[in-house]
């Protein structure tokens, strides 16, 4: 199991990697929590969210990270397996991020078609 202080550090390694134009506009940066954050559509405490973008008029554009989720869902795996599910999870949230400075919504409707299909099964 990678502790909260390890994660941290490899998050900051894979965000120092990121180009800096990924920032444009990220005024809240990204936010490592220690809680685990299930769906609320979840069917039966399995659909754990990993990460999120945040885009508030209070607080602005920020990502957040779920220690917690990643424990949970990815604890068990190597670091090196662990690291590539986390620098996955980063990207899908920058992703989220450069969408929605670009006009764009496609990632947000590819994860609302998982979610049908997550529901659905």
């Amino acid at each position: 199991m990678i502790s909260i202080e390890k994660t941290e550090k490899i998050l900051d390694k894979i965000a120092d990697e990121l180009p800096k134009d990924f920032y444009r506009d990220l005024n809240g940066g990204i936010i490592l929590l220690p809680e685990v954050k299930l769906h609320p559509k979840n069917k039966s405490n399995d659909l754990y969210i990993l990460g999120e973008y945040h885009n508030s008029v209070n607080m602005g554009r920020y990502i957040t990270i779920y220690y917690g989720s990643f424990e949970h869902v990815y604890g068990h795996l190597p670091q090196d397996q662990f690291y590539e599910k986390l620098k996955k999870t980063l990207l899908h949230e920058f992703t989220h991020h450069l969408e929605f400075l670009a006009g764009e919504r496609g990632l947000e409707r590819k994860d609302a078609r998982d979610l049908a299909r997550y529901l659905n099964s």
